[in-house]
């Protein structure tokens, strides 16, 4: 049974292998992300003394045909006031609770977050026979793919907000947050723009107010990525490793790609950490290519930084600087460009004053 589990994965690998290098689309993000989140896990349950709710949600857009399932960290001591609230997008392969760590932090420190599940490049490309699994990797890689991610986003905070938790939250504190292909969902979210067939496909949701990128691919097929990322103003926070390589033949990408978004995204405030150690996976729940000390050094780094992030966004503080100075053993660089007060929207200006 072990040896047919190897061969199993070996092929597995293989195929991803072949896919990556014939894959030419503009959002295919990498093989290696596939190995997140491959089993489904129960919501998790808040340990004593947290004071947080887990809730899995199953919603269907009936105007896309499409299923948007999604899991809720909703901190419980809100009592009528408003909470921050982070729409998280996962990587290729993953799924709604792939990336646990951050929404029972997030929500342990009173910001509520939203993790939703991207039906066609989500888990279920794992199933069925691995001789297939070429085409299920170009298909959730391919253009449809990346527009309808993005339109699970809109819609799934369309629901939230409608929901009976809308007037919990507060609309001019609104993030959006993704991992690896997550991330080039939010950069869409956010305001990024591109060029098809002669026309522009631009699907910026104004409500997002500021956005956390972990690992973000570059827009493959793409040489120049100014025009696609100058629209987007808002903060944002860019994280990565100075060993984030995605390495597929003929389709690979470095930490140098990373440097190139971060340079291209238009914010008039952004900032870019890059720790010294640590897998493009390193940032999933799983952990299978990197030591658990530099895997939980990094998780716990990324955590504190997302609030220190927000909070300096938010609250006017000088909390990126605390951050940098108390992770230095961990980093690799760290860039901090522009001004917060004039990357912010009118609404989270007026709501930060």
């Amino acid at each position: 049974m072990r040896r047919r589990s190897a061969l199993a994965a070996r092929l597995a690998t293989a195929v991803l292998v072949l896919a990556g290098s014939l894959c030419a689309t503009w959002l295919c993000a990498d093989a290696v992300a596939f190995f997140a989140g491959r089993d489904r896990e129960a919501p998790p349950q808040p340990l004593a003394g947290d004071r947080f709710a887990v809730s899995d949600l199953e919603w269907s857009d009936a105007g896309r045909q499409r299923r948007v399932p999604v899991r809720l960290f909703w901190p419980q001591a809100v009592q009528g006031g408003k909470v921050p609230l982070i729409v998280f997008s996962h990587g290729i392969g993953s799924s709604r609770d792939g990336y646990n760590y951050l929404g029972r932090y997030w929500a342990r420190h009173g910001v509520a977050s939203l993790h939703l599940q991207h039906v066609g490049s989500d888990r279920t490309l794992w199933r069925g026979d691995v001789s297939g699994l070429l085409s299920r990797f170009q298909r959730a890689a391919g253009d449809q793919e990346a527009i309808a991610r993005v339109q699970d986003f809109s819609f799934a905070l369309d629901r939230l907000l409608q929901s009976g938790y809308g007037e919990h939250i507060d609309a001019a504190r609104i993030v959006a947050a993704g991992h690896s292909y997550g991330a080039n969902t939010t950069l869409l979210a956010a305001g990024a723009r591109v060029m098809r067939n002669g026309r522009e496909l631009a699907f910026r949701d104004a409500r997002i107010s500021a956005a956390i990128l972990i690992s973000a691919p570059p827009f493959y097929g793409e040489s120049d990525f100014g025009p696609i990322l100058s629209a987007i103003t808002i903060p944002t926070l860019h994280i990565t490793t100075a060993q984030d390589v995605i390495r597929i033949p003929g389709f690979g990408s470095g930490v140098d790609d990373r440097l190139k978004v971060f340079s291209a995204t238009g914010s008039a405030f952004k900032a870019l950490a890059i720790y010294r150690e640590g897998s493009h996976n390193v940032f999933t729940d799983r952990r299978y290519f990197d030591s658990l000390a530099v895997a939980d050094q990094v998780k716990s780094a990324t955590e504190d930084l997302s609030l220190a992030f927000l909070a300096q966004v938010y609250s006017q503080q000088d909390s990126l600087r605390g951050w940098k100075d108390e992770h230095a053993a961990l980093m690799s660089a760290y860039l901090q460009f522009g001004t917060v007060q004039a990357a912010l929207p009118a609404a989270a200006r007026l709501a930060a004053q």
